[in-house]
C-alpha cells in the first residue's frame, strides 16, 4: 500500500498521472493536491472522481502548515511533485509569481517530507517533475543529456532550475530520498489553451490569426503527454534513487512547421481545402530570451528502465486535433472560466 500524494493533479500532466495512477494500481491511495489556478481543472478527472482510491486536496503548496496537516492526514509515504507554473509568456511578466510558487512551494514540501517522515526513509520518495528548459538552448546540432549544465534563460526556467537545486540539496543534506525528471514540450488532451497547440487548434477553427513568434524557427521537442505519464509510472517504481532521468519524444519540429501540420489536420476534419487556414499565420516580434532549439537524448531512460515513446508526432497530433474538435464544451467551459466557479462550488458543497 502506497499514500502517493500528487501535486498540481488537476493540470495538464497531472491529471493524465493521477488517471494512470488511480486506474493502474488499485492498492495505492492516490492524493490529488491542487490549489485550482485558472490551469487546474477538476473536470479533467471526471472519470475518476469517484474512485475508492482517489481523493482531491484543495491546498496551495506554498502554504507550508497546510502542507504539514496534509502530510499527517493522509499518511503520505510518497511524493510526485508537478505543481508549478509553467508558461513561459506569464514568467516574463510576473516573475515573482514564479519564484514564489516554483521555487519556495517546491521548498515547503521537501520541508514537510524531511520532517514528516523524520529520516525514516524507508519506502520513501520524493519525485520532482522538471523541464528541459533548465538547460538552455542548444544549437542546429547536439542533445539535452542528464550531465548537461543548468543555463536558464527565462524566469521560468529559472524557478523550474533553483527547484532542481532544492531537490538535490535536500538528497545530499539530509539524505531525502529523490528522483528528478526534465521533460520536453507535452502534448494532448486537457491542455490549457494558452499553450501552442490548443491555442491553435482553437484559433483556427475559430478562424483567428497564429501569432508566430520571429519567423517561426524555434525548435521544441515535442511529448504526448500520455507517453509522459507512462515514464513517470516508470521512473517513480524504478528509478534509482537520487538520480535524473531526461524524457523526451524524439519529436524535433520547427515551430512553423509544426503549425502547418496542425492546419493541415485541422483543415482536415473541418472539411476544408488542405492548407486553407495557413492564411491566418501571423509573424508577432519574437519572445525576450526566446531560445532556439530544445531535444533531449532519453537514452539513458531506454537503455536503463526500457521507456521510449509509443506515438510519433503526426499520430499523436491526429488523435489530439480530434479530441479538442470533439470536446468543444470542454474547451469554452476553460477559456470562459466557467468551470472554476463550477467545480470550486462543487468541492466545497463536499467538504462542507
Amino acid at each position: 500500500m502506497k499514500n502517493i500524494l500528487v501535486t498540481g493533479g488537476a493540470g495538464f500532466i497531472g491529471s493524465h498521472l493521477v488517471r494512470l495512477l488511480v486506474n493502474k494500481y488499485p492498492n495505492y491511495s492516490i492524493i490529488n493536491m491542487d490549489v485550482l489556478t485558472y490551469a487546474g481543472n477538476l473536470a479533467n478527472l471526471k472519470d475518476i472522481e469517484n474512485k475508492e482510491n482517489y481523493t482531491f486536496v484543495k491546498c496551495d503548496i506554498c502554504d507550508f502548515e497546510s502542507v504539514k496537516n496534509i502530510f499527517k492526514k493522509y499518511k503520505i509515504d510518497n511524493v510526485i511533485h508537478l505543481a508549478a507554473e509553467s508558461h513561459v509568456d506569464r514568467s516574463i511578466k510576473d516573475p515573482f509569481s514564479f519564484a514564489q510558487t516554483n521555487v519556495m512551494g517546491t521548498l515547503s514540501l521537501l520541508q514537510t517530507a524531511k520532517l514528516y517522515w523524520n529520516e525514516n526513509y524507508e519506502n520513501k520518495l520524493f519525485y520532482h517533475v522538471s523541464t528541459d528548459e533548465v538547460y538552455g538552448s542548444l544549437g542546429k546540432e547536439g542533445f539535452f543529456t542528464e550531465t548537461t549544465a543548468y543555463d536558464p534563460h527565462s524566469p521560468y526556467s529559472a524557478s523550474k532550475a533553483s527547484s532542481d537545486h532544492f531537490v538535490r540539496a535536500f538528497q545530499d543534506t539530509y539524505n531525502l530520498p529523490t528522483l528528478i525528471s526534465n521533460c520536453s514540450n507535452n502534448y494532448g488532451s486537457y491542455q490549457f489553451p494558452e499553450k501552442l497547440i490548443p491555442l491553435f487548434i482553437n484559433n483556427i477553427k475559430n478562424n483567428k490569426p497564429l501569432p508566430v513568434y520571429g519567423k517561426g524557427e524555434n525548435v521544441r521537442d515535442w511529448l504526448f503527454v500520455n507517453d509522459h505519464a507512462r515514464a513517470i509510472d516508470v521512473i517513480f517504481h524504478s528509478g534509482k534513487l537520487g538520480e535524473t532521468y531526461n524524457i523526451g519524444g524524439f519529436n524535433e519540429w520547427k515551430n512553423i512547421d509544426l503549425i502547418k501540420v496542425i492546419i493541415k489536420t485541422v483543415d482536415k476534419y473541418l472539411g476544408r481545402p488542405e492548407g486553407t487556414s495557413e492564411k491566418l499565420i501571423t509573424f508577432v516580434t519574437d519572445r525576450a530570451g526566446h531560445d532556439l532549439r530544445y531535444a533531449i537524448d532519453s537514452t539513458k531512460l531506454k537503455d536503463e528502465l526500457g521507456w521510449e515513446p509509443s506515438l510519433q508526432f503526426e499520430e499523436g497530433i491526429d488523435k489530439t486535433v480530434k479530441w479538442y474538435l470533439e470536446n468543444e464544451d470542454w474547451l469554452q467551459n476553460v477559456t470562459s472560466r466557467d468551470y472554476s466557479k463550477y467545480y470550486v462550488e462543487m468541492y466545497n458543497t463536499k467538504k462542507s
